[in-house]
């Protein structure tokens, strides 16, 4: 399975805090991975290394050229309530995804409002595509701006705590629309919420300064502790949990 980027040794700070220290971990096609860890540990600043938002301080990111097409990675923020004040639609805002791809700032092709009207198909938000963000629900607000992040059809889709501003009616659509966008993208997912996300994701990688891999979707409290990921597991319903092996180089 071909990769589409490989940390090998990396670290990154901000002045003289180190943040993220010796990374190894590459990321394949169709890897669906839970990235969690304690606050301040060093979750986002992982995202804002990939998106080139953040230079490494030493060590290495490469992303594989043989992959097709321009955009390689999507990118959904977390959510906030002051992200439904602009005075722009729900079209308008999937459409401005695709600017990424361009290198002059161009108007909108007809092939691009036909791909736009695709993912608003395929995303429910028919209905309110039209309608501006300040009227429409949470959970849709959420789907505009996966929607604006899926739109160019990236092979890595980064997602920072969607859980955050997820409807509970639409919190179970939204990770089997995950599981779809999976078939054709990885993912990378940034969540606080373990019991939730364990459900959904292939595998785990812990973060606290170093990064650890776990080739599975099933964790225990001791596992997070072994690894110095001092969060709390939280489960909801019946979510299985077993140890996980010891971590091991192994790709990732």
């Amino acid at each position: 399975m071909a990769y589409i980027f490989d940390m090998k040794s990396l670290s990154a700070s901000y002045g003289n805090k180190v943040v993220l220290q010796d990374i190894n971990f590459r990321v394949n096609e169709n890897d669906f991975i839970g990235v969690i860890g304690p606050n301040g540990g060093g979750k986002t600043t992982l995202l804002k290394v990939i998106l080139g938002l953040i230079k490494p301080t030493s060590g290495s990111i490469t992303f594989n050229k043989d992959l097709p097409g321009e955009n390689i990675i999507g990118y959904l923020p977390q959510i906030s309530t002051g992200d439904n004040s602009y005075p722009v639609n729900v079209t308008d805002v999937i459409l401005s995804g695709m600017m990424v791809r361009k290198k002059i700032i161009t108007r909108m092709s007809a092939a691009d409002k036909k791909r736009a009207s695709e993912v608003i198909d395929e995303l429910g938000l028919t209905a309110v595509a039209k309608s501006s963000l300040n009227e429409i629900s949470g959970g849709q607000l959420q789907r505009v701006f996966l929607g604006r992040a899926i739109i160019g059809n990236p092979v890595l889709l980064l997602l920072d705590e969607p859980g955050n501003f997820v409807d509970s009616t639409f919190e179970n659509n939204f990770y089997e629309k995950l599981k779809e966008l999976n078939k054709r993208m990885a993912i990378l997912m940034v969540s606080h919420d373990i019991g939730t996300i364990s459900s959904h994701v292939k595998s785990f990688a812990c973060v606290n300064k170093h990064l650890n891999y776990h080739p599975s979707s099933e964790i225990s409290n001791e596992q997070l502790l072994a690894y110095d990921c001092p969060i709390q597991l939280i489960t909801h319903g019946e979510v299985p949990h077993t140890v996980l092996r010891s971590h091991a180089s192994d790709g990732h």
